[in-house]
């Protein structure tokens, strides 16, 4: 089936006073989208896509959907392809105004959403909030109008692929074995599972699992007391709206990588999703690496983050589907059954798709069965109406 890609942008008001993307006038914000759709075929409900940083709108699933019939659109945030800023409360915003905008410039009457990756958790953070909204400023206690903003609910919510929370997944990667924020590369021994001195080889006793799961937990904490504290200091001087930037080292240690009897499943041990996990933990585009307060706290604070996947999906009522693929290197198994577990809507269903890899980039041949799960499923639901 022939598509048409179509990109497309508009601007919608944002009240806040702080700014935190290059460029552009204060006081509005662009989001950039692209709709991809047969060419020949009408529709009255889209799969809206989104992530925290954009960029999937030539993903390979994105585009399979189109071909078996789907209307998509793919909506890039503010914030797309920099999270150094990235406010999570800011992506609800910016994907509530895409799906008045859908409606009104297509006529599309419902919609879907398509959590693929870390768009799972942002779909079922601005769901929970459109359902039940409440929140009217950030962590950092800046005003984020999520409450006021009249975010229209989804009529069904598509978790592919995805992990319960940028907070969670950063802090389940953090290097516990980094005591001191400034002095990084000054390591415990007995936590550095990349160093071979390290008295703790695979397969990981459960007694060190849980070791190394508590010290991580307690490192996520300790950045944000440090954080809270700084922007106490910030706030309560000259200029409250200041921001301080910092690197966070280590962000890609997790027993998983090396152990595959953690969380078991198709994945190759030794690797991640960014490669070899060892290079990847220090690396430049390792997760959080560039950050600010404010933005540390909204996105990766275990704490204080509102984007809580799991805690979201409690509270929603729309039908989910949660597909999980059994050789994904980034969002693993047990994510995705900690978030079908959580889902509260009484209307969910989990499936795998066995040997497929997160991107389907190694697996290619197994897309049309992720494809058929989900149009099998929104057709039950009158989502899609199948190609004759």
């Amino acid at each position: 089936m022939a598509i048409a890609r179509e990109p497309y942008g508009f601007v919608h008001a944002d009240s806040g006073r702080l700014k935190e993307t290059y460029g552009g006038p204060a006081g509005q914000v662009f989001v950039e989208c692209m709709r991809i759709r047969p060419e020949d075929r009408d529709a009255d409900t889209v799969i809206i896509f989104s992530h925290p940083i954009g960029g999937g709108s030539f993903l390979p699933l994105v585009t399979s959907l189109a071909h078996a019939g789907h209307h998509v659109i793919y909506c890039n945030p503010r914030y797309r392809g920099n999270d150094t800023a990235l406010i999570m409360e800011k992506c609800v915003l910016d994907l509530g105004a895409c799906i008045a905008d859908a409606k009104k410039r297509f006529g599309y009457e419902k919609v879907v959403l398509g959590g693929w990756s870390g768009g799972g958790s942002l779909s079922l953070f601005y769901q929970d909030q459109a359902e039940n909204p409440t929140i009217t400023e950030t962590p950092a206690g800046d005003p984020a109008d999520l409450a006021g903003a009249g975010l229209i609910p989804a009529d069904a919510i598509l978790l592919l692929a995805a992990h319960v929370s940028r907070s969670h997944t950063m802090t389940e990667w953090m290097d516990p074995s980094i005591l001191d924020e400034d002095r990084p590369f000054e390591r415990n021994t007995e936590l550095n599972i990349y160093d071979p001195a390290c008295p703790n080889q695979p397969p990981y006793t459960p007694e060190f699992v849980a070791q190394f799961r508590a010290a991580q937990v307690a490192r996520n904490r300790r950045i944000t007391d440090r954080v809270l504290a700084q922007l106490a200091e910030i706030k309560a001087g000259p200029d409250p709206d200041a921001e301080r930037c910092f690197v966070v080292q280590g962000t890609m240690s997790d027993v998983r990588w090396l152990d595959p009897l953690q969380d078991p499943s198709d994945r190759t041990p030794g690797t991640c999703y960014l490669g070899d996990p060892k290079i990847a933990n220090d690396g430049p585009v390792g997760l959080g690496r560039f950050t600010t307060l404010r933005s540390w706290l909204s996105q990766w604070s275990y704490d204080k983050s509102r984007a809580d996947g799991t805690g979201n999906a409690s509270r929603i009522t729309c039908p989910v589907l949660v597909i999980s693929n059994s050789a994904d290197l980034a969002c693993t198994p047990s994510q995705a059954q900690r978030l079908f577990d959580a889902v509260g809507s009484e209307d969910k269903q989990m499936v795998t798709i066995k040997g497929a890899d997160h991107y389907y980039i190694e697996r290619p041949d197994l897309l049309p069965q992720a494809v058929k799960q989900v149009s099998d499923w929104t057709g039950a639901r009158r989502l899609y109406r199948p190609v004759a």
